[in-house]
């Protein structure tokens, strides 16, 4: 009898680990918010929200490259809360919270992909509201296939569709130059700067958008026991990641703000396909459209592969269904938590709008695991400074603290609903832990003695 392997196979190298955070930092994000953007911002100052979405990214990035080099373990900040914050209850609770949360964001993430893949499609081809539900769902099921295989197989088609992300941003940067317009690109209203309540609302709102097309950066932890060399490949993969996302996401916009008024931008629900058509014809602008449909099928071909591994940590740690913890006997990955995530995403990309998943997936997570993880990072380094570090970020403790800072910024100036429903999911996975969770485990250690 063949015995069930029950841990992962360390199968990505750098690159292929790069690959993947990549397709995920981009994936439909920067297509379809750029106008939400522009809209906030109010102009060509909008590069401000793409400038502190990368230095966000590059800050919370030293926090998980740290984690992440120290506990290169499936499940990422699953592991991370647990290890900084005790094994004991406080730990465990914040840990399953961590879970908690992702049962829920993770597949409105998985949605956000779908819908936004569905929406531009109508760039192509007429679908009705009910059609594109469909097509989103059909994505979710097709790309939950393409992940029912070997670790290997999925590090050699992620550097294949990384190929096709990367090339067409350059075709996307690279046509700009000979309509570059620096007016448009660089001409600012009298008060395009005045330091106004309202100037900082739009940062903020603005701010949030760019977040969520840089997140992403840090999906190489949540395959930590599948990376190659964890201590070194994992903190480079993450700065490579912002460095060559952040270059690319400020190219397109300024190529974008040069090429149309901003005012066009802002009002434009196809702003990508406008901008090739724009610069060169109808049928250019439809051989962008599929290229950025494609890059959406692959974000969510490495978010799912990402997120598919946090219930599975939790599962192997006792603080989850034992379900969740089953790895597939020939292929070797955990395809019931992967089957679970498509499943609930799949029904999430029928119910809900595009505008709506996006703050919810950010306010949702700022609390617990960005602004959480940073403060553990602080709290662990004080309780315990001598322990190892394979990897410490620079200028320590600047990055997390700003970092924090930055986090409650874009947090607080969020429309005050999703902060209150991020509050309730946190208070209502706090309930469930201490009433249901804690006395069952009490009862199982009862059962032991």
């Amino acid at each position: 009898m063949t015995e069930t392997p029950t841990h992962l196979e360390r199968g990505l190298s750098l690159t292929q680990a790069t690959a993947i955070n990549m397709i995920d930092m981009v994936g439909i994000g920067p297509f379809i918010t750029i106008p939400f953007i522009v809209g906030a911002m109010q102009g060509p100052q909008c590069v401000l929200a793409w400038l502190l979405g990368a230095l966000l990214a590059f800050l919370d990035g030293s926090v998980w490259a740290e984690l992440g080099a120290k506990w290169p373990m499936a499940g990422g900040s699953y592991v991370f809360l647990q290890k900084i914050y005790g094994d004991g209850k406080f730990g465990k609770m914040m840990s399953f919270l961590l879970v908690w949360q992702t049962i829920i964001q993770a597949p409105l993430v998985v949605a956000s992909a779908a819908i936004g893949f569905s929406q531009y499609l109508t760039y192509l081809v007429s679908l009705t509201p009910i059609q594109q539900k469909i097509v989103s769902g059909a994505l979710v099921i097709l790309v939950t296939i393409l992940l029912y295989r070997n670790i290997k197989s999925i590090g050699k088609i992620s550097v294949l569709l990384w190929i096709i992300t990367g090339g067409t941003f350059l075709w996307l940067i690279g046509s700009g130059f000979h309509h570059f317009n620096p007016k448009w690109a660089f001409s600012f209203s009298k008060d395009a700067f005045d330091l106004t309540p309202i100037f900082f609302v739009g940062l903020g709102q603005a701010s949030l958008k760019t977040v969520y097309s840089y997140l992403g950066y840090y999906n190489v932890c949540h395959l930590g026991s599948e990376i190659k060399k964890p201590e070194i490949n994992i903190p480079r993969s993450i700065f490579i990641s912002v460095a060559g996302i952040a270059v690319l996401y400020l190219g397109m916009q300024i190529m974008i703000l040069g090429a149309l008024p901003w005012q066009k931008i802002a009002g434009s629900t196809f702003v990508i396909s406008t901008y090739f058509e724009h610069i060169y014809s109808p049928f250019a602008g439809k051989i962008a459209t599929l290229l950025i449909l494609i890059i959406a099928a692959s974000s969510l071909f490495a978010l799912m592969l990402g997120y598919s591994r946090i219930p599975y940590a939790a599962a192997l740690d006792g603080n989850f269904f034992k379900i969740f913890g089953k790895v597939h006997p020939k292929k070797n990955f955990p395809y019931v938590s992967l089957l679970f995530l498509g499943g609930i995403g799949f029904v999430f990309s029928l119910l809900f709008k595009m505008k709506e998943v996006i703050t919810a997936i950010i306010t949702m997570r700022i609390i617990v695991q960005f602004v959480g993880q940073s403060i553990g990072v602080l709290y662990w380094h004080f309780k315990k400074p001598n322990d190892e570090r394979p990897y410490k970020m620079w200028l320590f403790p600047m990055p997390a603290v700003i970092g924090i800072i930055i986090w409650l910024f874009i947090l607080f100036t969020s429309p005050w609903v999703y902060i209150g429903g991020a509050v309730g999911i946190i208070l209502a996975g706090v309930l469930i832990y201490w009433g249901l969770i804690v006395p069952q485990k009490v009862k199982r250690e009862l059962v032991k003695v």
